[in-house]
């Protein structure tokens, strides 16, 4: 049997950077959502918020952990099967990568120990700053990682000499034409994806009657979160649109399915593209509205499909439906805000069973806008690894098919199993929930004031074991 190295690499990276990519996204946003929460437990010291965010750290460390482990074998990749991809961009996409181990792993890995096991360690104003620099952490990270993926798209602040390329103007290279669109796109699709999460969570435990208090700020901060990112994306999404029209048109017009450049474009709403009679079968449009959207004129034309030679398209069919299926979980996820957003302003949030019940089962979807996203971003650059400079198949290590084949068998079994107890385990904290425990600094000193009651019981606790003032009254905990 034939194996073609090239397809089965391809298959490889996107299998597991397709896992990998789930995870850094949600830690980035469920890390700003932890923060933010102890910031408001820091100023309010109202002990809901500490149980909230006590509860999402334990989950953002197994997610944290599942990114880590999937990331590393992103980066064996590059050496076992695109070395000569690795050859060609190293000078540029490796600095780039070590930048975000420096600035941003590095941050995350020192002060989130603290986050993780300093509860009752250390005073609370320490916790609310670690959390605060993971956030920040995982932001850098995104910049980084982001931009050297920017590179790849939009090629700049360098020169090719003998086949490598090497760069001239680091602020060129790293703010590549495309980049702040892609930045912001991707950083506010993380905040999207954790507050749904956040959303599934909270309408759970309220339909089942648990954590009620808990429940209520979930509810509220995730809509608030949805009601603004939500839209915020479609704006987002349309200016990151306009510049890949300029850089990669050939890519846009796979998006919308656009044959003809030389009339005005409709918005196909749905329709199979048909790369052999370059047309739209059963296709639902709206005339003249793609023009609209991309060209702001009802007349205005871009280029089409088959302005293209054919060895420089993309997977024609897999970047449209793409494209579709990220649209249309947006525009959803727009709706679900506004009708929240609308119910908390009615104050019937918390008891209108068909959005809680609605809400609850929407937690997958910010993942799949996501996948979907990335799809269409990698797969329209296709045949081009490094956009213009560099194709695909001059990027592939000169390995056996076979042996690619192999090792991609063993990532989707090793993949299913730790994948798998990860996802159990995090299901299980979540059926736990959050939990009342005990708030206190090493030396015993509280992080909110003691009524006279309690500082009545820990003086008499204290003397009854022989303590002196000032002991807590539990161990801290492991």
């Amino acid at each position: 049997m034939e194996f073609d190295p090239v397809l089965l690499a391809r298959i490889q990276f996107a299998f597991t950077i397709s896992f990998h990519i789930i995870f850094p996204a949600f830690t980035i946003g469920l890390s700003a959502f932890i923060a933010v929460l102890l910031l408001l437990w820091t100023a309010t010291k109202n002990d809901k918020f500490h149980r909230i965010a006590r509860f999402w750290t334990k989950i953002f460390a197994v997610s944290f952990a599942m990114g880590v482990v999937s990331g590393i074998v992103l980066s064996y990749q590059f050496g076992t099967n695109w070395s000569r991809f690795s050859e060609f961009s190293g000078n540029v996409i490796g600095p780039l990568i070590g930048y975000e181990v420096l600035t941003a792993f590095y941050l995350e890995a020192t002060f989130l120990g603290i986050l993780l096991f300093g509860w009752n360690r250390f005073p609370s104003w320490l916790v609310t700053l670690s959390a605060v620099l993971v956030a920040l952490g995982t932001a850098t990270s995104a910049f980084w990682i982001l931009s050297a993926n920017s590179w790849m798209h939009t090629p700049a602040g360098h020169e090719v000499r003998d086949g490598i390329a090497y760069p001239l103007d680091w602020l060129q290279v790293v703010f590549n034409p495309s980049f702040p669109y892609r930045l912001a796109h991707m950083v506010n699709a993380a905040y999207l994806t954790t507050a749904v999460v956040v959303l599934a969570v909270g309408a759970r435990y309220l339909l089942a009657g648990r954590h009620v208090e808990e429940s209520h700020t979930m509810l509220r901060m995730a809509v608030g979160m949805i009601a603004i990112a939500a839209p915020l994306q479609l704006v987002i999404g349309d200016l990151h649109g306009l510049n890949t029209l300029e850089h990669q048109p050939v890519k846009v017009a796979a998006m919308e399915g656009h044959w003809n450049g030389e009339a005005p474009g409709d918005l196909v709403l749905f329709g199979i593209p048909d790369e052999e009679a370059r047309t739209n079968h059963y296709a639902v449009v709206v005339p003249h509205l793609g023009s609209l959207i991309l060209t702001h004129t009802l007349e205005g034309t871009y280029p089409g499909i088959s302005d293209f030679p054919e060895e420089e398209w993309p997977p024609i069919l897999n970047v449209f439906f793409s494209f579709r299926i990220m649209v249309g979980i947006g525009l959803l996820l727009i709706a679900v805000g506004f009708w929240g957003a609308y119910l908390w302003w009615r104050g019937r949030l918390f008891t209108s069973r068909w959005f809680l019940l609605s809400s609850s089962y929407m937690w997958p979807l910010g993942f799949i806008a996501i996948l979907a996203g990335w799809f269409v971003t990698e797969q329209g650059r296709q045949p081009w690894l490094v956009y213009g400079l560099l194709r695909t198949a001059d990027g592939v290590s000169p390995v056996p098919g076979a042996s690619v084949a192999s090792t991609l068998a063993l990532f989707v079994f090793i993949y299913g199993i730790v994948f798998s107890m990860g996802i159990y385990y995090i299901n299980r904290l979540i059926n736990a929930g959050p939990k009342d425990v005990p708030i206190e600094t090493p030396a015993g000193v509280p992080n909110r004031p003691l009524s006279a009651a309690e500082e009545a019981a820990r003086e008499a606790t204290g003397r009854s074991r022989g303590e002196g003032p000032g002991r807590p009254l539990s161990e801290p905990e492991g």
